[in-house]
């Protein structure tokens, strides 16, 4: 797993509601909300514009919601440009593996992925910039995942990469994950042309 280091974000007035980190792809935030919890319950906010646009991360337009079985992996997926998704996710029942890949082929990052564990229990999210192709598997009995995006769904513009492309590397904590026939023929990224610059030849 890719260890991600801090970038804090801090605003006139004093409380800061999240904690950002950047990953080591550009753009990528691990976001830790602040938790205010007694004997009730807790309370925690999940998005606030002015923090995430301080920290540099656009506004959303879509909110999605996907319930999956354990060894589920769903992935990798991205969107092509005008509509290039970003997306912030959360857990709220279970834990996922997470997955960011970076598809810009100009990019000394291209190719790179980094993973980290977001849960229920650990109420972490993580926003994935539109230049990256994202999976997740189920590491619990069930996860429901939910998720916003920076741009509304585009059948005609989903593109995919190959879950296990050996030129990438990810170490899936899977073996044998539960797959849609769809990502099952994904291509590998080096066949591909996903329009995140330069494809090369």
């Amino acid at each position: 797993m890719v260890n991600f280091y801090i970038r804090g974000v801090t605003l006139s007035g004093g409380f800061v509601a999240f904690r950002f980190q950047n990953g080591k792809i550009p753009g990528v935030f691990l976001i830790e909300p602040s938790l205010f919890g007694d004997t009730r319950g807790f309370f925690m906010e999940t998005y606030k514009r002015s923090e995430f646009s301080a920290a540099g991360i656009p506004e959303f337009v879509q909110k999605n919601h996907s319930r999956s079985a354990r060894g589920t992996l769903r992935g990798l997926h991205y969107q092509r440009e005008p509509a290039a998704q970003g997306k912030l996710l959360r857990v709220v029942l279970g834990a996922i593996f997470d997955v960011a890949v970076d598809l810009r082929r100009d990019e000394p990052s291209f190719g790179q992925w980094e993973g980290l564990v977001l849960s229920a229990e650990n109420r972490k999210m993580v926003y994935i910039p539109p230049w990256c192709a994202h999976g997740f598997c189920v590491l619990t009995e069930t996860a429901e995942v939910l998720y916003e995006t920076t741009a509304e769904y585009a059948k005609e513009l989903e593109g995919g990469i190959l879950w296990n492309d050996s030129d990438i590397g990810i170490e899936w904590p899977v073996n044998k994950p539960v797959l849609s026939e769809k990502d099952e023929r994904l291509p590998r990224l080096r066949d591909t042309d996903t329009g995140f610059g330069r494809k090369v030849t």
